[in-house]
């Protein structure tokens, strides 16, 4: 094999400051959470090395950058959870999300969706898969079970699955989500 006449040079290893650089420009393009970044300047670290004094300070660039308002697990999650539910997911896979993304129970617990927010989200999925009464007509037991499948998998109770997928209209299926009341 033949090598290419320029090699590229491995990047220099991190100090204090370039770690803020990497931090900064991070939170500057994504919304994050506090673990998220952590683990992000934690594979940083693990590429390109540590050059600097001591450990590397990642618990007090991350205390920073909270401190500034830069990254707040709140608002991650409301975000996050409004963002997945308008997606159609289901609570049990938003829990999933938050908490793989470092946000404590607490918070998830805070912002999970009320029973009307999760039948707006079941709806929204029915509609965008096109299942239920939303599909083509043509509903056997077989799609009818693949489709509740579906909707299992996207974090939604069995009840509402059910109910939405065996709904007898798309009138019936709006009504039903349209309903605010617990049960």
């Amino acid at each position: 094999m033949r090598q290419s006449p320029r090699q590229k040079r491995p990047p220099p290893p991190l100090d204090g400051a370039r770690l803020d650089e990497f931090a900064l420009s991070y939170v500057a393009r994504f919304a994050t959470s506090a673990a998220k970044l952590e683990a992000y300047l934690r594979r940083k670290l693990r590429e390109r090395g540590w050059e600097g004094e001591g450990p590397p300070p990642i618990d007090s660039v991350v205390n920073r950058m909270v401190e500034f308002g830069y990254v707040d697990d709140a608002d991650y999650a409301r975000a996050k959870s409004g963002s997945l539910m308008r997606r159609g997911y289901g609570t049990r896979r938003v829990d999933q999300a938050l908490n793989a993304a470092g946000i404590a129970a607490d918070l998830r617990d805070e912002v999970r969706a009320g029973k009307a927010e999760q039948r707006r989200a079941a709806l929204a999925l029915l509609k965008r898969r096109k299942f239920g009464p939303f599909g083509d007509g043509a509903q056997d037991r077989a799609v009818r079970e693949k489709q509740l499948s579906a909707m299992l998998r996207a974090g939604h109770p069995l009840d509402m699955a059910r109910e939405l997928v065996n709904a007898a209209s798309i009138d019936a299926a709006e009504r039903w989500a349209g309903e605010e009341e617990d049960y």
